[in-house]
This record gives C-alpha cells, sequence and structure tokens, in this order.
C-alpha cells in the first residue's frame, strides 16, 4: 500500500460515524432513534469510502428556517425565560422566531441534548404549551440531586441555548375520536395531558369528557394549580388529585378536599374512577416506568381492555 493510500484511509476513518453512548438514548423509543441516524450515518460513509467519493457523506438538506424541528437533527432554542415552580422543578420558556409555531401535535414530545463532564446525554420532554402556540414553546423539567441532566438544566439563564430535535410520540389526538379521557398522570407526567385538555376545552366542536387524575406527593407540589383550576370550570372537564404524603384532608383549601384522595391511585381507587366515568372510558397513562406499569395492570383490572389505554 502506498503512503497516499495509507494517508487516505486515515482521513476516511476519521471521518466514520462515532457509535452513540448508551447515555445519548433517551430510551423513549423515538423514530428516528439516535442509533437508527447511527447505522444510517455509518451506511452512507461506507458507501462513500467504497466510491471514494466524500461529496456522498452529506445527506442534509438545506433547512429554510433556522429554528425548524427536525427529527434527525438538533436545533438551537434560545430560552426566554426559567420559572422556579417548586424547590426542584422549572417552566422553561424557550423562543421561537417571528409568530412561528413549533408544529407539535397535542402530547408529543420533544428530545434535548445536554453535554455533562464529557458525556453527552440526551431525554425526552414534552412541552406544556398550547399545540398552536405561537412565538414560544414551554417545557416543564424536574430535576435531581444525582441527574446529569438536572445539572445541565439547573445552569440554564435567560438568553442561553438549548439543543431539541423532534417531534415524536405515537398518540395521535383528533377530536372527538372518545367519549371520555381518562387522564392519569404521576408528577411531570402531567406534562403530555396539558396541551391535549387545552387542545379540546379551545375546541367548542369537541365534546369529549376528560377526568384528569394527577398524583403527587404533597399538595404543595402539584403542578399546574391555576391552569387546572381553569379548565376544571369547563362543563366536561373533571379533576381529582391522590398526594401521598399529606396526613389530613383539613389541612387542604376547601376547593380541593372533595377531589382529593390521600395515599396512592390503587385497584379500588381505579374502579371507583373507571365507574364515574360518563362515558365509556379511553385512559392516558404518564409517569415514572413503575407508575405506568401499576397503572395498566389497574385499568385491566377496573374492566379496560388493552386497547383502551395509551402509556406514554
Amino acid at each position: 500500500m502506498s503512503e497516499k493510500e495509507e494517508d487516505d484511509d486515515e482521513v476516511w476513518l476519521q471521518l466514520r460515524p462515532v457509535e452513540p453512548l448508551p447515555s445519548q438514548c433517551c430510551g423513549s423509543g423515538c423514530s428516528p432513534c439516535v442509533f437508527d441516524l447511527y447505522h444510517r450515518d455509518l451506511a452512507r460513509w461506507e458507501a462513500a469510502r467504497a466510491s471514494k467519493d466524500r461529496s456522498l457523506l452529506s445527506g442534509e438538506e438545506p433547512q429554510s428556517c433556522p429554528s425548524r424541528l427536525s427529527p434527525e437533527t438538533f436545533v438551537a432554542f434560545s430560552i426566554s425565560t426559567v420559572d422556579k415552580v417548586t424547590k426542584d422543578t422549572y417552566r422553561i420558556r424557550f423562543a421561537l422566531p417571528g409568530n412561528s409555531q413549533l408544529g407539535l401535535r397535542p402530547g408529543q414530545h420533544l428530545i434535548l441534548r445536554a453535554t455533562v463532564g464529557g458525556l453527552e446525554i440526551q431525554r425526552a420532554y414534552t412541552p406544556i404549551s398550547p399545540a398552536d402556540a405561537k412565538g414560544y414553546f414551554e417545557v416543564l423539567i424536574k430535576c435531581y440531586q444525582t441527574g446529569l441532566m438536572s445539572r445541565y438544566v439547573e445552569s440554564w439563564r435567560t438568553g442561553d441555548t438549548a439543543f431539541w430535535r423532534g417531534p415524536f410520540g405515537g398518540f395521535f389526538y383528533k377530536p372527538n375520536q372518545y367519549g371520555e379521557l381518562l387522564m392519569l398522570a404521576s408528577g411531570t407526567g402531567l406534562a403530555p395531558m396539558v396541551p391535549i385538555l387545552q387542545s379540546i376545552t379551545d375546541n367548542a366542536d369537541d365534546e369529549t369528557f376528560i377526568t384528569l387524575v394527577g398524583c403527587f406527593k404533597t399538595f404543595e407540589g402539584i403542578y399546574l394549580k391555576t391552569f387546572l383550576q381553569e379548565q376544571a370550570r369547563f362543563w366536561n372537564v373533571r379533576t381529582f388529585f391522590v398526594l401521598s404524603q399529606e396526613k389530613s384532608l383539613e389541612q387542604l383549601p376547601w376547593s380541593y378536599r372533595d377531589k382529593t384522595h390521600l395515599g396512592h391511585l390503587a385497584q379500588d381507587l381505579m374502579k371507583e374512577l373507571v365507574g364515574s366515568c360518563r362515558r365509556k372510558p379511553f385512559a392516558l397513562v404518564c409517569g415514572s416506568a413503575e407508575f405506568t406499569k401499576d397503572m395498566a395492570r389497574c385499568l385491566l383490572c377496573a374492566g379496560l381492555a388493552k386497547d383502551s389505554y395509551f402509556l406514554f
């Protein structure tokens, strides 16, 4: 092999796509996943190397809008506000150019990328802003003491830039598609419920009933109280809360006592909720992996079929 061929091989090896680390996969089942993109780029690299044509490595289409979302490419968005809503949870607003819209359907999520301590990580978050919001989108993010992404999010300040790609998600709501939606959310699992709920109450022609059950540790830890109170005024919306660490209903405001259960959302309470639905319910579930598994089991025990619920 000549010296020139050796140099060419070295250049090609430098151009070879790098396989992602497990930490770079958010684990939410996105399509395309970061590993899908790697295998696509690897096939492109192998074809380019075989043809000795580096121009084949460039497969990206030019974007007419610099802030247009893409499922494959991370796009930069500027942070316009950072609000701390609880001791460990933030509501962050990102700016969109002009009066443009993000282009998500209600309940779809995005992937956030960060590099912390030299390690690239990716996590999935669902915007809580209305699907038709113009000029911005908002996310609700809970931070954990040992979380790498949490360290990154807690460093955010107004004017900073974060990189997102999307949209993703397999649930596509259509007006009047179901008689009643039974929304079961734990903590920030409330996020995908918010735009779906608002899309229904914003549409005078959508007569879907909604029963939303939010599971939190304490009353103070309930997210978006004002929004939920406003939504509960609609004729077709009911809200309930399950608080695992509160000791007495008497400690809660009067307006919450009749619609709050202390403890956990277990099988007996689930049967009661399903039985109280005004029409045949279709359930939406979002929360931790353990919560999602428990809710699926309880829904089946309450008489719902596997095709009568969706797990975010």
